[in-house]
């Protein structure tokens, strides 16, 4: 009776372990590690593309194109216009979002189902 009590204890603990593993690679840093653009996942944009935020709601910027990684706070919402510099093939793209009150700005990524082309920023090339 007391080893089926010693290998349930142990299976719990290994249960605990591969949770607690799970959950620190998740927030870990190296996994928000942002892609280089212009490579053949993120093939840039020449010259950047103009969007428009679709849909309801707050659309979150993330700091690498993962959902485990937003940036706490920093959202748009629908109307907000964006520059695009690269796109994923799975549905994420570079954003820049600048203030237009303060100036301020922005870089990060977002779902690019919420984003309507609105053409090119700057000269077609």
């Amino acid at each position: 009776m007391a080893q089926g009590k010693v290998l349930f204890a142990g299976a719990v603990f290994s249960a605990s372990l591969v949770l607690l593993s799970a959950t620190a690679f998740a927030a870990s840093p190296a996994s928000c590690k942002e892609p280089k653009a212009g490579t053949k996942e993120t093939p840039i944009f020449s010259p950047p593309r103009a969007a428009v935020v679709v849909g309801a709601g707050r659309l979150q910027f993330y700091s690498a194109p993962r959902v485990r990684c937003p940036i706490s706070g920093v959202f748009v919402v629908p109307k907000d216009h964006l520059v695009v510099y690269a796109q994923t093939d799975d549905g994420w793209s570079s954003v820049m979002y600048i203030n237009p009150r303060t100036g301020d700005d922005v870089s990060g990524w977002v779902r690019s189902v919420r984003l309507k082309d609105a053409g090119t920023v700057g000269p077609e090339q």
